[in-house]
């Protein structure tokens, strides 16, 4: 990026008004960087400057521990790691968009999101946290952007994943959750997540490929969501998975895939009983 112009225009004193949301592809053509542009264009703007910090406005105060119109006791943090930030925001948060937390975690720009409305302080973004231990978790998310498909009575032997991952990843359709049940009578079951949008061409291309797979009886269930906790505080402590299925197992809530990391649990559950979910694993968390 060239920052000649705008050093120059900044050295005297000038507010400078960038376009975001827009950049120069291989063929340099000018083209829009997509959804949440206009966030990875301020940060990379921010990075090329060596800025302090780089500052988003948006229509909330900040990034909370959940949706704040939606669970009043939502609580705002003071700081989050760029870890646990680009967490919440691919597992559904909409604070913040994803590549623009990665932009600032590779380069190491602090971000700060606050309200455009109302002016006081928001939440900082960084690498390091001061209460990076302190608490538990940093936020609850819900992403309803989810399909469930399972592959049934697949051959149980070497290479069968790869034919059927190797399979979706050449449509560049994207897994998440994967589970695979113990072998049985020489055939195993395989189930996975996609984004729901790619689960009608996810299903094409796996009865496209049922020769290969050796199985064409595939089921998918669109009416289930992912809900997930995030936080750094989860590594050094026990008893924080217990901790979530204990609340949903209070709320009478059936979990059907299980999902973690050393800073993140996710469940897929019945979309039916996904706010229900967030509010209850809320509650145990944040008091």
């Amino acid at each position: 990026m060239d920052t000649e112009r705008l050093e120059s225009e900044l050295g005297r004193g000038r507010v400078v008004v960038c376009a975001g949301f827009q950049g120069i592809n291989r063929m340099d053509d000018i083209t829009t960087l997509g959804r949440g542009g206009s966030d990875t264009s301020a940060v990379a703007i921010a990075a090329a400057l060596h800025a302090d910090r780089c500052q988003i406005f948006t229509d909330v105060e900040g990034v909370f521990t959940a949706d704040p119109r939606k669970i009043p006791n939502a609580k705002k943090l003071n700081e989050i790691t760029f870890d646990e930030m680009l967490e919440l925001a691919t597992l559904g948060a909409q604070v913040l968009n994803n590549r623009s937390v990665e932009l600032g975690k590779k380069y190491g720009v602090e971000m700060e999101v606050l309200s455009s409305l109302n002016p006081i302080p928001g939440t900082i973004v960084r690498e390091v946290c001061k209460d990076m231990e302190g608490m538990l978790i940093k936020g609850v998310a819900r992403d309803d952007d989810v399909a469930v498909i399972s592959i049934l009575e697949v051959p149980d032997r070497p290479g069968m994943s790869f034919k059927v991952f190797g399979s979706l990843a050449q449509k560049k359709i994207n897994v998440d959750i994967i589970l695979q049940s113990t072998g049985r009578n020489g055939n195993k079951d395989l189930t996975f997540t996609v984004p729901a949008k790619d689960a009608e061409l996810a299903v094409a291309c796996l009865k496209e490929n049922s020769g290969r797979i050796g199985s064409s009886d595939i089921h998918v269930n669109r009416e289930v969501a992912k809900v997930s906790i995030v936080g750094a505080g989860m590594q050094s402590h026990a008893g924080v998975a217990s901790t979530m299925f204990e609340a949903l197992y209070e709320a009478n809530i059936n979990i059907m895939m299980i999902s973690t990391s050393e800073i993140k649990i996710s469940v897929i559950l019945d979309k039916k009983d996904a706010e229900r979910a967030v509010r209850a694993v809320h509650s145990a968390f944040v008091h």
